[in-house]
């Protein structure tokens, strides 16, 4: 039984639901391995074992009873720091939110626990969520279990690292500027990025955000398998009021052509060799599974999205009580130099710019939506480099400049509110390798289709112990 904590969530699932195993025992292993290895990665920072077991034996009573616990009944997942948690502090990785303490669930939390999963614990962000790193004041930092010189990518990383690491089948990640998708990629496991309004979310915690992150912020699953991507994606989609975002769109559309385009330097992207091949080898695998694959010199606009995604951002932490004093009172040296970079490359928007970008969104979301009618999946890099050394981004501002370029499949694709899922293909070294696919609105169908097709030619092992 001690094994338990390496099974999948689909496997782990159905053996509690068969009653083969009991979630107490799923949980205890869980809990063993969590134990065992978050010491060196700093993955979770806030956890509660009698919490969990209590959430376990509901789980078995229902099944003796009976009743159908649900579709994650008793499986260990894990859930990020700067979403609501009933009885825990939503701190955001923010001294100033140490005490925040949420009175209720948020709907996403609400929605794993109706569901039957067990929470293990509360995984790692950046302050404020800002980084592609994973570090702050107040937790410290998380390591990647591949290569602790590597980032675990951010703001997910501590979701990421614990879900390749074993502990948890499924990591819940937010992300508004590649925060699902980066950490999957830098920990060697898959994320998925759903289209805005699918998982309903929302913190009692804090005041609604700006229109900006309405648009682009979004919830989502981190996972070692395709399978749990999309066991997870529907759990945590069923519908909540308190989001006016959810649309009650059905998790599986109409049936679609096998045809993906390929592209290997959107807006003429700097994209390293070992990031082409892994583009490339992708397309092979899907064509090897009956996709039509057709390699494009370019997509529909890449960098003006991501510009704009900057702007509508940034404009958020710039309203009066969000400006750089919110950084300076935090104290946080990260997230200081990180606001700064952001702030050096994107000048501050009066009412007109602000409602231009809101206007030319429309535009720009109309030629991604008829690029996608021809082609239903969009291979393309996650990133043009390997993962980054570790918070290579407060080295410099050149650095982060670069940084910036290589993020572009990030930074793009949120200002759409279109979904993104990141397929992890094996590893150059000790560095993880994958790819980004793009799909259509409430097509996360397409790209879980797809993305299966390339998981079945190699993925990094997972779980793994990390690497001293």
């Amino acid at each position: 039984m001690t094994d338990l904590w390496r099974l999948s969530a689909t496997d782990l699932a159905t053996r509690i639901r068969a009653r083969e195993v009991s979630a107490q025992e799923a949980t205890k292993s869980a809990l063993a391995r969590l134990d065992a290895v978050n010491p060196a990665l700093n993955a979770v920072i806030a956890h509660d074992p009698q919490q969990a077991l209590a959430a376990a034996q509901a789980v078995d009573a229902a099944l003796a009873r009976g009743e159908d616990p649900g579709r994650l009944a008793g499986v260990p997942v894990t859930v990020k720091v700067n979403v609501d948690q009933e009885g825990w502090a939503t701190t955001n990785g923010l001294r100033l939110q140490q005490d925040l303490v949420a009175s209720q669930d948020s709907p996403v939390v609400a929605n794993l626990k109706r569901a039957g999963a067990v929470i293990l614990g509360r995984t790692n962000t950046p302050a404020f969520s800002l980084r592609w790193f994973t570090r702050n004041s107040l937790h410290g930092a998380t390591k990647n279990p591949r290569d602790p010189g590597l980032t675990p990518g951010g703001s997910s990383g501590g979701a990421a690292a614990a879900v390749a690491a074993g502990i948890g089948a499924i990591g819940h990640g937010t992300d508004i500027g590649g925060s699902i998708r980066y950490p999957a990629y830098a920990c060697g496991v898959h994320g998925l990025r759903p289209t805005l309004g699918r998982i309903p979310a929302w913190n009692a915690t804090a005041p609604d955000r700006g229109i900006g992150a309405q648009l682009m912020a979004v919830s989502g699953p981190i996972a070692r398998s395709i399978a749990d991507l999309r066991l997870g994606l529907a759990a945590m989609a069923q519908p909540d009021l308190r989001d006016p975002w959810w649309t009650p769109a059905p998790l599986e559309g109409p049936a679609f052509p096998k045809r993906a385009a390929v592209c290997l330097a959107p807006d003429g992207m700097r994209v390293q060799p070992e990031v082409a091949a892994a583009v490339r080898d992708a397309a092979s695998r899907l064509e090897k599974a009956g996709w039509v694959v057709e390699e494009v010199a370019n997509t529909p606009p890449l960098a003006e999205c991501a510009r704009l995604q900057a702007l509508l951002w940034l404009a958020e932490t710039r309203r009066p009580g969000g400006g750089p004093s919110v950084f300076e009172t935090e104290g946080d040296p990260d997230a200081i130099a990180v606001s700064g970079f952001m702030a050096r490359l994107c000048p501050e928007a009066g009412l007109a710019e602000f409602q231009a970008a809101l206007q030319a969104r429309v535009g720009l979301l109309r030629q991604w939506l008829a690029f996608l009618e021809r082609f239903p999946a969009v291979v393309m890099a996650v990133s043009g480099e390997l993962p980054f050394p570790d918070h290579d981004d407060v080295t410099s501002f050149a650095r982060f400049e670069e940084i910036i370029m290589a993020q572009l499949p990030q930074v793009g694709l949120p200002l759409l509110s279109l979904p993104g899922l990141t397929v992890s293909t094996g590893l150059v070294g000790r560095a993880p390798v994958g790819v980004q696919l793009v799909g259509s609105r409430y097509r996360e169908d397409v790209l879980l289709a797809a993305g299966a097709a390339i998981e079945a030619g190699g993925v990094p092992p997972a779980p793994i112990d990390p690497v001293g």
